[in-house]
């Protein structure tokens, strides 16, 4: 299969997705895996050598996991609780002198609260979001030297503060509706720690992570949507007139800018008091951000009648959301005949 056949068919794939991609409305949880990369650890000073210099604690390639349960807004923003583990091999501790090996191993666990925000509108097949954190992570340093019986070797567990950050992106799964396949980049850092005399410095933690998220109450997927009807073309006696919307969108095309000067045009021909400029959406997405949507849209006609010559003082807006369906349907569906605004000559 040739590359361009590979590409048009991943993309024919994807397509499905797109009407799943929608802000968390509701509660949600996630969970996810993969590997934690330590940076070193500074050996500020030990107990039976004192203050070191370019000393610093070293470890392999570990694993983590995370768990979360939170509350997403509808509008993007999401808040969760989240209890995380961490598991990295010990390798060395560096000297200017030279290195000596190390076994045993550091393990990190406890919870974090985030603050995350999904960027919804950049694209219908995925959803990349950023984050922050603060919480608590208790830390297990087992540290052995093999080649000796130092009194530096210690096995302890002590508390320390823990801060984060976050990047990721959310792609639909559009078989089992609100579920969605996550890939994350975060970044951990604890406060130094002072195990029996020997006192370690901030410790940095790098983590790429895979996994899952599930929100509840999401509808179900919508059928594929039929082509957009085409504008309402009105009679020059007409005093109403639909210029309708593409999914998701305030903005006019050709034929919505013709269809509303028409509409300014024969406006001059009868008499009116005012001109009704009342916007609609179809029932996909949330109840608060459809009737946000359905006031943009009312917004952009009437500029578009500011434009073509009728007065703003003539004309009142409304946006009325997913309500006053053209077409009825059930919630989370998207209906080319719902998306309008409705000009009416009064």
């Amino acid at each position: 299969m040739t590359f361009r056949n590979t590409l048009a068919a991943a993309t024919f794939l994807a397509l499905p997705l797109a009407a799943q991609a929608q802000p968390v409305d509701g509660l949600y949880m996630s969970l996810g895996a993969g590997v934690n990369i330590m940076q070193q650890v500074p050996v500020n000073s030990i107990a039976t050598v004192g203050q070191t210099s370019n000393t610093n604690l070293n470890t392999n390639l570990g694993a983590v996991g995370v768990i979360a349960g939170g509350w997403g807004f509808g509008n993007g923003l999401r808040a969760e609780l989240e209890f995380d583990y961490r598991n990295n091999g010990m390798d060395k501790v560096t000297q200017p002198s030279g290195s000596i090996g190390l076994k045993g191993s550091e393990q990190k666990f406890g919870p974090m609260v985030n603050v995350l925000y999904d960027f919804t509108t950049i694209s219908s097949m995925f959803t990349p979001y950023v984050g922050a954190g603060v919480g608590y992570q208790w830390v297990n340093d087992n540290v052995q030297f093999p080649a000796s019986n130092s009194s530096s070797s210690f096995d302890s567990t002590k508390a320390a503060f823990a801060y984060q950050g976050i990047v990721g992106a959310a792609m639909p799964i559009p078989v089992v509706p609100g579920l969605s396949a996550t890939a994350e980049y975060r970044f951990m850092g604890l406060t130094g720690r002072n195990y029996n005399g020997v006192k370690l410095g901030n410790d940095f933690n790098h983590a790429i992570l895979v996994g899952l998220r599930y929100a509840f109450g999401a509808p179900a997927a919508a059928a594929p949507e039929a082509p957009p009807p085409a504008a309402v073309a009105p009679s020059p006696v007409s005093r109403s007139y639909l210029v309708f919307f593409d999914w998701d969108k305030a903005t006019l095309t050709d034929r919505a800018r013709q269809i509303v000067a028409e509409a300014a045009a024969n406006s001059t021909k009868v008499q009116y008091t005012r001109l009704e400029v009342n916007g609609y959406t179809d029932t996909s997405g949330t109840a608060k951000y459809n009737m946000g949507l359905s006031v943009r849209r009312a917004r952009a006609v009437a500029a578009e009648l500011v434009k073509d010559g009728v007065p703003k003082s003539a004309i009142a807006i409304q946006g009325f959301g997913e309500t006053h369906l053209l077409v009825p349907t059930g919630p989370g569906v998207r209906e080319p005949q719902n998306r309008r605004v409705e000009i009416i000559i009064k």
